[in-house]
């Protein structure tokens, strides 16, 4: 059955057309990746979907009944909920019910209504009736419920009453998650869902939209996520929808399959235009020589048979993508060496810490080689200290003890997965010629490697998207001739086509490379070695991330 109808949707913003005359039918109960590049207007579309945006042309039409639950990329919670204020809150129709019961409570305490027995009955048979409401809506068990949810999303019950402008990028997903899975709408709308999520929780969100009951539309970049979960892959791409059934690799494999088949029609096509286009031109030759008005009309109608023939479009084989070399140098054998290193701080409380409060245990006991030329994954979940031991690595933070010794011929560049590493007042160009001495034409032809325009080259930093920053980084990662990389989510803001890239270049370098990341499907075609945090203490596996896996299950 279909949920929603989308017929010849246009959408334009400031004169510029995001995507026009859309149509698509959406299906119940499927779970459906919908991919493309950045800024195709993936988000817009779901937005439109959601019914928070209005189409320039054509119409959307949603099943009678059907309710929606809309998840974007950076959850809208409300300040100065607490964690389970906020989840309890999704269910607005209970909260209405609930409010409903304060009112009916409060009038049967009133003397001009126990003191009326037909007021009085009418606001018991009206209590009667949201009593009934409120147990066929779960009311009875909400918050029970509510509480189960967010422990299974990895919440303790300390964590119930954080307010929730305090919680990390990742805590906010999974809050956002909890609100849906509390009111089951009919269809969900994910947009990156698994961003800011580590292992556990990309885990848990995989279990969730497997089992779910309803429609899933899925925004990702996770190339795993979409390969265990998507029944169907929907691509926008220049402004067109294309569905493929089955998941990511059964997509990726039958669009080039497409490809291939429309380059061939092509230019089968283009041979016979030609051949017939040759003729007519000989027949109107020999009719204007030989002043044959028989061979011109003939001529004529090849022509206008050519005219008439619909046209293939010529493929396109290779889209444009950001070029990345990451070329290093060899320098030390022994790149990296940390022996016995421990990180501690002071106890985290409000009030005065007591005189035997313990400290923060980050990182006890930490040791770790690592040589020239190894690929090497560092996993954990979210606050687990990847990014101290990183920072540690770089020096930014002092260890409580133990020892961290880098090899005297190498050079560090690092990937810092909030941006640190830019100065947002800069502009494009500055940031490139601060890292390189170039002209500044020189530097606006090095940023057209990375699909940045002109105008954006002289604008600031402050003016782009994530994804774009992320492009940014690896510029500059390009330029520092570094042969030790530190990478902390590099493919987090990547589109699919860019982290492609990222994974060639990698595969290239000479050099060393140590990555924090929880995109499995990156993981498995970079890394060699996987050493996972956790407790504060590293456990080596050798392989990469389906290894790494492997060996836990077995583990148990």
């Amino acid at each position: 059955m279909i949920s929603v109808n989308l017929d010849r949707i246009s959408v334009t913003y400031i004169d510029e057309p995001i995507f026009s005359e859309l149509s698509w039918d959406i299906h119940d109960g499927r779970s459906v990746g919908l991919v493309g590049p950045n800024g195709c207007g993936k988000s817009t579309l779901l937005r439109l979907i959601a019914g928070e945006l209005s189409s320039d042309t054509g119409f959307t039409v949603r099943r009678k009944g059907l309710s929606i639950g809309y998840l974007p990329q950076e959850p809208l919670l409300s300040p100065g909920h607490t964690v389970l204020q906020e989840v309890l809150a999704a269910s607005t129709e209970l909260a209405q019910i609930e409010a409903d019961m304060v009112r009916v409570e409060s009038r049967l305490s009133d003397p001009a209504v126990f003191g009326d027995d037909r007021k009085l009955n009418r606001a018991l048979m009206h209590q009667a009736r949201l009593l009934e409401a409120f147990e066929e809506l779960g009311g009875p068990g909400h918050e029970s419920r509510a509480r189960g949810i967010l422990k299974s999303l990895g919440f303790a019950d300390a964590d119930f009453n954080l307010d929730v402008a305090a919680l990390s990028g990742g805590q906010k997903k999974l809050v956002g998650l909890a609100r849906l899975l509390v009111v089951q709408p009919h269809m969900l709308l994910l947009d990156e869902p698994d961003n800011h999520l580590d292992l556990r929780g990309k885990a848990f969100l995989e279990q969730f939209i497997r089992n779910y009951k309803g429609g899933v539309i899925l925004v990702s970049h996770d190339r795993y996520l979409l390969d265990l979960v998507a029944d169907e892959i929907v691509e926008l791409e220049d402004g067109v929808l294309t569905q493929y059934p089955g998941n990511y690799s059964e997509y990726a494999f039958e669009k080039q399959q497409r490809l291939l088949r429309q380059q061939q029609l092509f230019h089968v096509q283009q041979r016979e235009i030609t051949r017939l286009e040759q003729a007519a031109n000989r027949l109107l030759q020999w009719g204007r020589t030989y002043d044959n008005e028989k061979l011109i009309k003939r001529g004529k109608a090849i022509l206008k048979r050519v005219d008439r023939i619909e046209r293939i479009d010529r493929p396109v084989m290779e889209r444009k993508r950001m070029k990345l070399e990451l070329k290093g140098w060899r320098g030390s054998n022994k790149v990296l060496e940390i022996t016995d290193l421990d990180r501690a701080f002071p106890p985290t409380t409000s009030e005065s810490p007591a005189p035997d409060a313990g400290e923060n245990i980050v990182l006890a006991g930490l040791d770790l080689l690592i040589w020239h030329g190894e690929r090497v994954g560092l996993v954990g979940a979210n606050g687990s200290g990847k990014s101290v031991l990183f920072r540690l690595i770089l020096g930014r933070d002092e260890p409580s003890a133990g020892r961290i010794k880098i090899g005297p011929s190498v050079s560090i560049g690092y990937y810092s997965q909030e941006h640190e590493t830019l100065d947002y007042e800069r502009t494009l160009i500055d940031t490139i010629r601060r890292n390189a001495q170039m002209a500044e034409s020189n530097a606006v032809s090095f940023l057209g490697r990375f699909l940045f325009n002109y105008e954006q080259a002289r604008g600031p930093v402050a003016n782009l998207s994530g994804g774009e920053r992320s492009r940014l980084q690896l510029a500059q990662l390009m330029l520092s001739d570094a042969n030790f990389l530190l990478l902390d989510e590099p493919t987090n803001n990547l589109d699919i086509p860019s982290a492609e890239v990222l994974e060639d270049a990698l595969a290239e370098f000479e050099g060393t490379v140590l990555v924090i990341s929880h995109d499995r499907y990156f993981l498995d075609r970079v890394v060699e070695r996987v050493v996972e945090l956790e407790h504060g203490a590293l456990t080596e596996y050798a392989g990469n991330y389906g290894d790494y896996q492997e060996a836990k299950v077995k583990s148990g």
